[in-house]
């Protein structure tokens, strides 16, 4: 009986010494987890490229280069009006509405470009009013319009309404301009 105990415990002994050590099987599985860890990145990478292509594909498709219309919109300065909501119609008809949060209009007021509107329009004569409500000068209520007559070819059409402060009536002033 003795025997058959010493000779377990050398096996046993022997098996320790032929296994790899703790530090060994750590840094194996260290191993393991980067090239892993690697591999996911990688495939969170191609994800994002792929749901960038198909966005574009979307856009592509539902709004093809021949009949598509842009709105944006930005602000200049912004000292005399405080945005609160737009309307935009094309043709008499109403395309869009926005209600604007705080950090929404201090986006717009510190540079930012808002797509309001993007849309299939097809080419002929058509006219594009945008109605801007909000704060004006000491507190005022103000809603204010701008309307642009323009006349769509088979290229894309791009509208920019930017409100702009005027010092010399301090009052603000809004201006369309179209991008071909």
């Amino acid at each position: 009986m003795k025997i058959h105990r010493y000779l377990f415990i050398a096996v046993f002994a022997v098996g320790l010494l032929s296994s790899p050590s703790h530090a060994e099987e750590k840094s194996t599985d260290d191993k393991k987890l980067s090239a892993m860890d690697g591999r996911v990145q990688n495939l969170k990478k191609e994800i994002l490229d792929l749901n960038r292509d198909l966005f574009i594909l979307e856009e592509e498709l539902l709004f093809p280069a021949n009949t598509q219309f842009t709105v944006f919109l930005s602000m200049d300065t912004g000292q005399l009006f405080n945005l609160d909501s737009v309307q935009v119609k094309v043709n008499d008809k109403i395309v869009t509405n926005h209600l604007y949060t705080k950090q929404e209009a201090s986006a717009l007021f510190r540079g930012g470009v808002q797509r309001v509107y993007i849309g299939n329009l097809p080419s002929g004569k058509h006219e594009v009013v945008a109605f801007f409500t909000g704060q004006g000068p000491k507190g005022r209520d103000y809603r204010r319009g701008t309307t642009i007559a323009l006349e769509k070819s088979s290229t894309p059409k791009f509208v920019e309404l930017k409100i702009v402060d005027d010092s010399g009536k301090q009052q603000p002033k809004f201006d369309v301009k179209v991008w071909e």
